[in-house]
């Protein structure tokens, strides 16, 4: 039972901090203006946490990770995972950073998610790949 908890909450981590990270900001009171507050606990929760939850994942436990998103265990999950990392250290960086910082971070994790989602929904549409981590909810 409890693993089947913690399980459901790792493969829905993604919509689970961003939930969080809405209810902190919209709790806390601190610097900036509201849309900063939101705008870096966003960055910090759901950006940042799950990019190096990610990276982890794809670095340290590739094998795990290809069978969640229903691939083949493969050499370019290294170097997905070091993208991960970046993003997520960055974006975790940026929680402490003027909005120039903030506004990067916001670009580059914007880009590589794009892309990332157009592989996912290439996934889906070529070789009908709708396994949890490629179509699930964290797409």
């Amino acid at each position: 039972m409890m693993a089947e908890y913690v399980g459901f909450l790792l493969r829905n981590l993604p919509a689970l901090l961003f939930v969080v990270a809405l209810g902190v900001a919209a709790a806390s009171r601190g610097h900036g203006s509201t849309a900063e507050r939101f705008l870096s606990w966003i960055l910090l929760l759901p950006t940042g946490v799950t990019g190096l939850w990610a990276g982890i994942a794809h670095v340290f436990f590739p094998a795990t990770a290809a069978a969640h998103i229903g691939w083949e265990v493969s050499p370019f999950q290294f170097e997905v995972g070091m993208a991960d990392l970046a993003i997520g250290i960055t974006a975790c960086i940026a929680f402490w950073c003027d909005l120039n910082f903030k506004a990067a971070a916001v670009i580059t994790a914007s880009v590589f998610l794009l892309g990332d989602a157009i592989g996912h929904i290439r996934q889906m549409l070529l070789v009908g790949n709708f396994a949890p981590g490629n179509a699930g909810l964290p797409f």
